[in-house]
């Protein structure tokens, strides 16, 4: 995953009716217009990926306002940007490969990008944000060629060691207009799960455009805002997160960058997401009756009234005051508790309610690049799943509740002494 830290001026989209903002007020990253409506706020957190060492655990940790804001003009959701993407990205602790589920999505995407768009040896593949090569080896595999865009050095070089061409860069109109020259741009061109963590948006946006060749295809993944609010998903929003995308906020970008959307599907990833195609605005081809409609269900969802996004911070709240409860209680009777997955959007909700290891012994997580760490802000220690079998823990809090199916199965062992799985979001279950 990866943002632009390109500084390339925007094009002039401001709205008629969109004041110029204070320099106390943030300013939408899309229209310029003042923020002023809260969405979340969530307090001061630290950066969800910042993994603590043992040797750092008695150093100051920095922590950063988590505060949402959805613009009034063009009702993007969107933080503030208080740290840089060098800051977040360039050392990078997530892995795609480490996620089985997520390995058979990216195969199906490419099996059905191949069919659909007539890919074959002679076209070009470009995926901004490649992480590990987890979907481009599947294009690679068939003859296709592929080139990854991943600003993140450790986790390019593992890209780069599957064999797979990897630029290890922010991506932007300045990398885009060099792509063009060097004669790369993309027949497919693939952003997944990258557009949210773009703190300037028109200027990545502008980059896809250059990338895209005239008669190419752009492929982008997000997790639909639609889904955060409806679902209570308020520990999807961490500084990496610039920005929480609904559909209509989309297309309007893409729009004023010349980009026209004429697809969209709706996806089961990360709490539900929505995949898009788009191509140049004067392009041929048909559009998609699934555009209509999605446009249609968010109206009617209210995404287009600021009193939607009001009423979202009482649903935090209650989410908080459930998992509290159940942590109380389970130690009151002297059961023992502890989670699963290392997760970004889990370190938001434990830093938001406020559990460190008085309500959590420790987490387990898959990946050995977290393993011997500390979670940020809790210092919850991070062990092998080899742990859970060794403490015999009562309960299994599952902290990537996206990932239900996947966990409960490679876990069920822990049915065998009465284990059971809790799941904090949207409300609170237990399972056996």
């Amino acid at each position: 995953m990866q943002p632009s830290s390109s500084t390339a001026a925007a094009p002039d989209i401001v709205t008629a009716s969109a004041a110029s903002p204070s320099p106390e007020r943030p300013a939408c990253r899309f229209c310029r217009a003042p923020l002023v409506e809260s969405f979340a706020d969530l307090g001061m957190m630290p950066l969800a990926n910042a993994y603590r060492r043992p040797a750092d655990l008695r150093r100051m940790e920095p922590f950063y306002p988590l505060h949402a804001y959805v613009c009034s003009q063009c009702f993007l959701v969107q933080l503030e940007a208080l740290c840089t993407p060098e800051e977040i990205f360039e050392d990078y602790a997530y892995f795609s490969s480490f996620s089985e589920s997520w390995l058979r999505h990216a195969g199906r995407f490419a099996a059905q990008a191949i069919e659909q768009f007539d890919l074959d040896g002679q076209s070009q593949v470009v995926e901004i944000a490649s992480n590990d090569g987890y979907l481009l080896q599947y294009f690679q595999q068939r003859g296709i060629p592929v080139l990854g865009i991943e600003p993140a050095a450790n986790v390019a070089a593992v890209a780069s060691a599957k064999g797979i061409q990897t630029l290890t860069r922010f991506f932007g109109v300045e990398t885009a207009r060099t792509l063009a020259a060097n004669g790369q741009q993309a027949d497919l061109l693939v952003a997944n799960n990258v557009l949210a963590h773009v703190p300037d948006i028109n200027d990545f946006v502008a980059g896809l455009a250059i990338t895209l060749r005239p008669s190419g295809v752009l492929s982008v993944e997000f997790p639909h805002l639609l889904n955060l609010i409806q679902q209570g998903q308020f520990d999807t929003i961490y500084h990496e997160h610039f920005s929480y995308l609904s559909f209509v906020a989309v297309e309007r970008i893409f729009a004023a960058h010349g980009l026209a959307l004429f697809d969209v599907e709706e996806l089961p990833t990360h709490g539900g997401s929505l995949r898009i195609f788009a191509r140049h605005r004067d392009s041929s081809g048909a559009i998609s009756r699934r555009v209509g409609e999605m446009r249609a269900r968010e109206r009617g969802a209210g995404l287009d009234q600021i009193a939607t996004y009001g009423a979202f911070a009482e649903r935090i709240k209650t989410i908080k005051r459930g998992l509290l409860g159940f942590l109380v209680e389970a130690k009151f009777s002297g059961k023992r508790v502890v989670g699963y997955g290392a997760a970004a959007k889990g370190n938001t909700l434990l830093n938001y309610c406020g559990v460190r290891t008085d309500f959590l012994d420790y987490v387990v997580d898959i990946s050995p690049h977290k393993q011997g760490l500390h979670l940020p802000g809790t210092q919850i220690p991070i062990h092998h799943p080899d742990r859970v079998g060794e403490t015999r823990p009562d309960y299994l809090l599952v902290l990537p509740w996206n990932l239900k199916d996947e966990i409960m199965e490679q876990m069920s062992f822990i049915r065998d002494w009465g284990g059971r799985f809790v799941f904090p979001i949207p409300a609170l279950r237990v399972m056996a």
